[in-house]
């Protein structure tokens, strides 16, 4: 049996729709339930999410109450910037109807509840110029857009050289290495430590770092996360190298300077992904030049939201959560 939700109002100003949502109250309190969405308006399309995806990153830092102060942070909160869904209303002039599939990065739509992200939950309200149109047929690999969009976004304009070592073998590193090969370079390295993330490259080696000798990396990609980092991947360039940090960081991040110094090293921080980022990335997947494929490990019904956001920040066979609203009860 699905989640039963009211159908969106034929005078969309006086809706009162309601939905079930995560909803994270504090850290480490996390639930589903049943919260107001703010009535639609002008340029807003009502979306019913078929999938939505568990970020390893920022997200964790919310569940764990790490996150350093961010614009429009606070609790409770609708966490999810990753959600695939169905468009059930649409405001005329917005260039969508009803049934058209669309990924959503997330929704600012709930009274009482910070939406900063806002994709976990069964309905949503968003502008119409947030969303991007998906083929049907992605299903919950459609909810991957964003992190796609991130990678390419990192890679993407001038003066930006793809790399040739990625630390990190998780999803953001993973379509890294993709991007890079889809955009006809040399095969990049992947470094990773755990031994459950070692397998399912696509034409690219994953080794430990131990196992590395290469001090003449001229542009590094660092997806871990690791704010410890820096010294060591800054012994790895060339001189006159960069280093990409891809990631989000919890804490203050430093190095060594001589080092640094002699190396003549670059730092450059990959920001967010912009809309065109977005575009240009589903335009990739369309024409099949980047697979989404094999990046989702685990599943849950939304409604075992509170233990699959748990399984995502521990497990380390799981390299992407998916919760499927379709299917909660």
């Amino acid at each position: 049996m699905g989640i039963q939700i009211p159908g969106p109002s034929a005078n969309r100003q006086e809706a009162n729709i309601e939905t079930l949502a995560v909803h994270l109250s504090g850290p480490e309190d996390l639930s589903v339930d049943t919260l107001t969405l703010n009535a639609p308006g002008d340029g807003d399309l009502v979306v019913d999410v078929a999938f939505s995806g568990i970020s390893t990153g920022t997200e964790k830092l919310f569940w764990s109450g790490q996150m350093p102060p961010f614009p429009g942070m606070g609790y409770p909160l609708v966490p999810g910037y990753e959600a695939a869904g169905e468009v059930v209303d649409a405001a005329p002039g917005t260039g969508y109807k009803p049934g058209d599939h669309v990924f959503v990065p997330g929704a600012d739509c709930y009274e009482g509840a910070f939406g900063l992200f806002g994709g976990a939950s069964a309905r949503l309200v968003t502008q119409a110029d947030r969303v991007c149109r998906i083929d049907a047929g992605l299903g919950a690999e459609g909810a991957l857009l964003a992190l796609a969009a991130t990678a390419r976004h990192a890679m993407a304009g001038l003066d930006k050289a793809v790399p040739d070592l990625i630390v990190g073998h998780g999803v953001l590193g993973r379509l890294l290495a993709r991007l890079t090969i889809a955009a006809g370079a040399p095969a990049p390295t992947v470094w990773e430590t755990q031994a459950d993330r070692v397998s399912g490259a696509q034409g690219y080696s994953v080794i430990h770092p131990d196992t590395d000798t290469r001090r003449d990396y001229s542009s590094i990609y660092d997806a871990s996360g690791d704010p410890a980092i820096l010294d060591t991947l800054i012994g790895r360039l060339t001189k006159g190298g960069e280093v990409v940090l891809a990631g989000f960081y919890p804490s203050s991040l430093s190095f060594a300077f001589p080092m640094a110094f002699m190396k003549e090293a670059r730092l450059r921080v990959a920001a967010e992904w912009t809309r065109h980022d977005l575009t240009a990335t589903r335009s990739l997947v369309d024409s099949g030049a980047l697979d989404l494929g094999g990046l989702i490990t685990h599943q849950a019904a939304a409604r075992d939201a509170t233990q699959a956001y748990r399984t995502a920040f521990s497990a380390p066979d799981c390299l992407k959560m998916i919760l499927n609203w379709k299917d909660a009860a």
